[in-house]
């Protein structure tokens, strides 16, 4: 039996074919084939708007319905109900997997589980070992099926799935952190630590590995909090998270007047910009959000407001707003980075949310007065933008809008019948 795989994304990426794919995973231990690098298909939930994915795991495998943590520690998924594997392997105290500061339960290595939607973390999980399969590309195209024997994960707890997507059994955490899915995946398969991110509103795509689009990106220094900005962590532990040194905010050019010194990160872990999958939209700091609002509605002085619809502060009436191909007309939003060349560009497509008939509001909210980070890129800001992260040298690279070059990253159709 053979699975067929529609491909296709963007030119500068991979070239759109159909191929015929083995459903039986080549080792990580297999000399005859090392991948370059690693594939996992993502689909918006619209009722939750959480990014899901797909991991098959255990012997016999089983497919996971996972929900994407972009700053998430490791894979972690609920034990608690049908939990059945006969590769499962705990990892043990005193043994070079284990991180000592999360202690040990009967000789069984413990670890977090962290739900940040509902803001609960479990302490007490357990960590463990068991195959995994993942799809594998060549750079340009993909490949077969390859199978990582002794994938690291937190076993968790059924109550930890609160507030996740319906028929999701567990996190997939791709954050700064050696047990983190990027670096596993690095480390079995000897690719370099890096991934690439394209999301969409329907279906996009994580690439773990070698590719290279280097050309088509803009970069920028990842910057290291050096404080856990987890729901619970140990006080010697960074953040996992991704944090970019945004250093001012322009509005169709004006700069956006409010105090520098939030875009920080102090000597206690607060401040600064980091970007999230978990948060759906950006959240920025009261005073931060009331004056981006004010500007922006000065920008847009032409186009008539409308009642606010929470959790948004500005709503127009979208019958006096144009089309263009990066969505609609409006103010274009730079968060501007190392220098005033060095920019991330927001346009209506990302900017704005169609709330109902006739009605589209800024899709930025408030995120109160003392947050513990000041701007958190959200997932519908990061919609249709190629995001590459290096982990190795510390660097994002970023695209302009896939709308500009007349695609998207829902184009990358990823489908299968294995």
């Amino acid at each position: 039996m053979v699975s067929p795989i529609n491909y296709n994304w963007f030119h500068f990426f991979f070239t759109a074919l159909i191929l015929l794919l083995s459903p039986y995973p080549i080792s990580a231990k297999s000399k005859s084939f090392k991948p370059k690098g690693l594939i996992l298909p993502i689909s918006k939930d619209q009722s939750s708007n959480q990014y899901l994915t797909l991991i098959k795991q255990r012997t016999p495998l089983v497919p996971l319905k996972l929900t994407l943590d972009l700053g998430g520690l490791i894979l972690w998924v609920d034990c608690e109900q049908d939990y059945v594997s006969s590769t499962y392997k705990p990892v043990h105290c005193n043994t070079p997997q284990c991180p000592s500061s999360y202690g040990c339960i009967n000789n069984i290595c413990g670890f977090l589980a962290d739900n940040p939607y509902k803001g609960s973390v479990l302490v007490s999980a357990q960590l463990g070992f068991d195959v995994a399969s993942i799809q594998s590309t060549n750079g340009s195209n993909p490949g077969p099926l390859v199978s990582l024997p002794k994938l690291m994960f937190t076993c968790s707890l059924t109550s930890m799935l609160q507030g996740l997507a319906n028929g999701v059994t567990g996190m997939a955490g791709l954050g700064r952190h050696k047990l983190s899915l990027p670096s596993q995946f690095s480390s079995a398969f000897r690719f370099h630590k890096k991934f690439s991110m394209c999301l969409s509103s329907s279906q996009g795509v994580v690439i773990f590995g070698d590719e290279d689009v280097s050309k088509s990106l803009i970069y920028t220094q990842l910057i290291l909090n050096p404080v856990s900005t987890a729901t619970t962590s140990f006080a010697s532990e960074p953040s996992s998270d991704y944090f970019i040194g945004v250093r001012s905010i322009k509005i169709n050019g004006n700069n956006v007047p409010f105090n520098k010194t939030f875009l920080k990160i102090d000597e206690q872990g607060f401040g600064g910009t980091k970007i999230s999958t978990v948060n759906p939209y950006t959240v920025m700091q009261t005073q931060i959000y009331k004056a981006f609002v004010r500007s922006f509605i000065k920008e847009l002085a032409q186009v008539p407001r409308v009642s606010a619809v929470a959790p948004f502060g500005a709503c127009f009436n979208s019958t006096y707003i144009g089309s263009t191909r990066v969505g609609l007309g409006v103010p274009r939003i730079d968060l501007v980075l190392q220098s005033k060349k060095v920019k991330w560009s927001i346009f209506g497509a990302n900017s704005m949310v169609n709330v109902k008939e006739d009605v589209v509001c800024l899709g930025f909210v408030d995120g109160g007065v003392n947050p513990r980070t000041s701007i958190v890129i959200g997932g519908h800001q990061l919609e249709d933008n190629l995001l590459q992260f290096d982990l190795a040298t510390a660097k994002l690279g970023f695209s302009s809008p896939l709308l500009i070059r007349q695609t998207s990253c829902a184009n990358f159709n990823f489908t299968s019948n294995a």
